[in-house]
Order: C-alpha cells, then structure tokens, then sequence
C-alpha cells in the first residue's frame, strides 16, 4: 500500500504489538475476566477536527525519504588522456660522442617531389621500416576526403581547388602535431614549389613548425615520365604537366634543402638514403 509523500507513516501492522484501551497489552485480562481479546492490529482512531478558528502550531517539517545514492558505473571501454599537439620544436642535436640515429628519434619529415617520384611509395616503405611508431599522411589522400564538391585541379586551378589544397595541408598539420604530441613519428608527401614559400614551404613550418624536416626527392624527367604513365585515374597528369612541374622543382637546387636523386634507386635502397639524409638534418637542422 502506498502512502502519500510526507503524510504520517501508519503504525506497523505486526503481531503481538497492538495495544489495548486500557493500556494493556493485547490478551491481557483482569482476573476473572473470560472475554475475547481485543481485535489485534485494529487500526488507530483518527484524532477529532480541529475547531474552528484553530491553527496548528508550527512544527518540524515532515521527513521525506530521500533515495539511495546510486554508484557511478565503472567506465568499462577506458578513457586514455591523450597530450594537445603543439608546434613542432626543433630537434636536438646528439651528444658528439653518439651518431643520431633517426630510426628510433620521434621526428616529423616532409618529403617533397615533383607527380612521379615515388614520393608516397617511399615514405610508405620508410614508415612500414621504422623501429618506432610512425605514420604516413599524404596530402593527396587527405585532399581527397572530400567526395561531393571535389576540385580537381586538372580541371583547372581555381580559387576552389586552393582553397582544399590548403585545407588538407592544415588537416594534414593537425594530424601531425597530435601524433608527435604522443610519441609517433610522421612523414608527410607533397608536390611543395620553391617559387611559392609562403602557401608552400612556409605553409607547413605554419601548420606543423620549425621542427619539420624537408626533403626533395627529385629523379630525372625521364623517369618521372615513365612512372606517370604507370598511373590512373586522377593521379596521372599529363606528360606536359609533369615536364611543367618537374621543371619549376628544379629550383630547389641551391636552396640549401638536401636533395635525394633516385634515378638508379629502388624504394628500399631510397629510403635508406633518406635515412642517412635524416641523420645529418638531425645533427644540423637545415635553414629554411
């Protein structure tokens, strides 16, 4: 049965614990007395009504039951705090007694070449090698997150397909700072003109920082040529379009960036290179 909330509580209704008008208790008599005991568990008088005109003096307010706290549930799938990214800072040279080692340093690499050198094919090969965590992020593959509304360049270069290039170059920042920030290492592939520092090399100091360590692999034209053709779909540029952006890479050379040849190198054999390239940024970080 239930009572309304803050309503006195009746007397518990058990057996034996009834009281009699005399004051006795239940199955009491007087001596001689052969009558039945009173009705136990009889329910109580109500008091008379109050008289008119009279008000109840003030007392404690009635006790409302409150509900047992209930336990937090334990989070069962964890909760791993993961540290902010931040800028990039400069790597610090090695003690002079010790060769860095770039296979177990946490650096971030920014390979850059003309369609057609092998960047993404080496940097995957690089990552996959490494004796520490490390990813790849290729700025073609984040650029191309975007399905409806797609600009492809090869239609035309317009404010539109700027406008993703430089989305996914600060996507691809993003994602680089918050995997350095807990302990993985990054490479990042993009086709970076030297005649356009500020949305180029500039741009990713900007959205990575001054530790980022720039690369070029630049082969000949004959065989970025032939890797070219070797594409499909929107990969493959045309043969102009890569003479075109082979020819303005050209002018990294003198830049002060070291520069990778793989002409006559596999992807293995490359990314070896690249890794002795790596050791020498570390111990003296290029200017740029």
């Amino acid at each position: 049965m239930q009572h309304a909330v803050g309503s006195p509580l009746p007397p518990p209704h058990q057996s034996g614990h009834g009281w009699s008008p005399a004051g006795q208790p239940p199955g009491a008599h007087h001596p001689g007395h052969q009558g039945p005991a009173p009705h136990q568990g009889s329910a109580p008088v109500p008091p008379p009504p109050p008289a008119p005109g009279f008000t109840a003096p003030p007392g404690p307010a009635p006790h409302v039951p409150q509900p047992a706290p209930v336990a937090p549930v334990p989070d069962t799938t964890g909760h791993v705090q993961l540290p902010p990214g931040g800028p990039v800072g400069i790597p610090s040279a090695p003690p002079a007694t010790a060769a860095p080692d770039p296979a177990t340093t946490t650096i971030a690499v920014l390979l850059i070449g003309p369609a057609g050198a092998g960047k993404t094919s080496v940097a995957k090969y690089w990552a996959d090698h490494r004796r520490v965590p490390t990813a790849h992020i290729s700025l073609d593959d984040v650029r191309e997150w975007v399905r409806s509304g797609f600009a492809d360049p090869q239609s035309g270069w317009n404010d539109n397909s700027e406008a993703q290039y430089r989305l996914a170059r600060r996507t691809c920042g993003f994602a680089a700072r918050n995997f350095l920030a807990n302990g993985i290492s990054c490479i990042l592939d993009d086709a970076v003109f030297p005649d356009r520092p500020v949305v180029g090399l500039g741009g990713w100091k900007r959205h990575v920082g001054p530790g980022l360590l720039p690369v070029v692999l630049l082969p000949g034209l004959e065989i970025v040529l032939e890797r070219n053709a070797e594409r499909s779909g929107n990969r493959r540029l045309t043969d102009e379009e890569v003479a075109r952006i082979h020819g303005r890479m050209a002018g990294w050379y003198g830049s002060g960036l070291p520069i990778i040849d793989n002409s006559q190198l596999d992807v293995p054999q490359t990314a070896r290179v690249l890794d002795d390239v790596l050791a020498r940024s570390i111990a003296s970080p290029p200017q740029w």
